[in-house]
């Protein structure tokens, strides 16, 4: 059984600047415990609004970059290196139902890669999987979504048809399509056909938008649609990627997303890193509101993932101090550097010592060390690299775990 402890917050106007926190802990707070904290930045946990769990294996695939658009990629990653040594582990049917035990040990794996960057939540963009998917997730993956992969290529990995999906939203939930992926004439007419086609709604979330215009991002920001920028996989397979600053111009909701491994980059702060690299105007405090705010709004989620909690903190990002600053403070978080991590009321990752700190049974935990440093985690995904790896016959070194 997992304990959730009691973590509050005193002093909430101070939530992005390191806060003062108060644990309730069998053991009370030690002054040692109080010193680490005072050291720290605290975060509510960041939110990946876009990612292909299954698709989180390396290397990148695609040898005839740039692409004109992100379709014809998906054909050449099918002859890919990384498809084909995937496909000795898992080998895709054609039906997308992820729970069967291969498919969910790759997607479980690869939530990982949100978990050890500090984010709570990720958005997996496939179709809507059976509540036991879910819940067997090391972190909150969003359940409560209806989906399309493309205006051109259809919905051709499952689900129903775009206005059939976008119905069963109810308006409730978002709808998430990739559109725009790309800067020919194909991907330049798929948001005239999103509009044609009435599926430009307050809960239609576009991912990528790199063939959008001026007018057309002026248009979503009207509507008070969303965009999912993942520029680490733009400049790879496109070499361009969404007009960010027009976006933030005309105050349209822009969240980031990482997208798998098989295109994208590490993780979450690496599209931070690679934002810094192209846009260094962009302030991490505008990064850190697209990660929280704006991908809460994007994703319809409760306010409770966008800010701490004052009397309860259920959702926890709790950092090193590298830099004054709490959110140039962004760009330094790694695993190394998490020194606790708490999504809906339980921790999932975060220094060893936690676990007796906080009463937490070793059941539900597994240790490692990464920069000399000792960790526990939820779940024990060292045992799930293994389990590849004896499929494989040799190790497969997937970056964005931190062992």
């Amino acid at each position: 059984m997992i304990i959730k402890p009691s973590i509050s917050v005193i002093n909430p106007d101070r939530v992005e600047q390191g806060i003062d926190l108060y644990l309730q802990s069998p053991h009370g707070v030690t002054e040692d415990l109080r010193h680490e904290i005072d050291a720290s930045i605290a975060y509510v946990p960041l939110i990946n609004s876009h990612d292909h769990l299954i698709g989180n294996w390396v290397p990148r695939a695609g040898d005839k970059r740039p692409y004109v658009n992100s379709h014809i990629w998906v054909e050449d990653m099918r002859n890919s290196f990384s498809f084909h040594e995937r496909n000795k582990y898992w080998i895709n049917d054609g039906s997308f139902q992820l729970s069967e035990p291969q498919s969910l040990l790759l997607a479980k794996l690869g939530a990982y890669k949100s978990l050890f960057s500090g984010c709570g939540i990720v958005q997996d963009h496939a179709p809507v999987q059976d509540d036991f998917y879910y819940d067997s997730m090391p972190i909150n993956v969003i359940r409560k979504f209806r989906q399309c992969h493309s205006i051109t290529l259809g919905n051709w990995w499952g689900g129903e048809s775009p206005g059939i999906e976008m119905e069963l939203t109810e308006g409730k939930m978002p709808f998430i399509i990739h559109l725009g992926e790309g800067i020919d004439g194909i991907t330049k007419a798929e948001f005239g056909e999103l509009v044609r086609t009435g599926l430009l709604r307050n809960n239609t979330v576009m991912i990528h938008g790199i063939a959008f215009s001026a007018e057309e991002i002026a248009t979503i920001a009207m509507v008070a649609a969303s965009i999912c920028w993942c520029p680490s996989s733009n400049y790879y397979l496109i070499g361009e990627t969404l007009k960010i600053d027009e976006a933030l111009k005309c105050k349209a909701n822009v969240c980031i997303g990482t997208d798998s491994t098989m295109s994208g980059g590490v993780n979450i702060i690496a599209e931070f890193l690679k934002i810094k690299e192209f846009f260094p105007h962009i302030k991490p405090s505008e990064l850190y509101r697209m990660v929280t705010n704006n991908a809460v709004k994007a994703l319809k989620l409760p306010d409770k993932y966008a800010t701490l909690n004052p009397t309860n903190c259920d959702n926890l990002l709790l950092v090193d101090r590298v830099e004054q600053d709490p959110f140039e403070n962004l760009y330094f978080i790694e695993a190394a550097t998490i020194k606790l991590l708490i999504v809906d009321g339980i921790p999932r990752f975060g220094d060893s010592h936690w676990m007796e700190d906080l009463g937490l049974s070793e059941d539900d935990y597994s240790i490692f060390r990464t920069s000399h440093k000792e960790k526990f985690v939820y779940g024990d995904p060292q045992a799930m690299n293994d389990q590849i790896d004896a499929v494989l016959g040799y190790h497969k070194d997937f970056p964005y775990l931190p062992f």
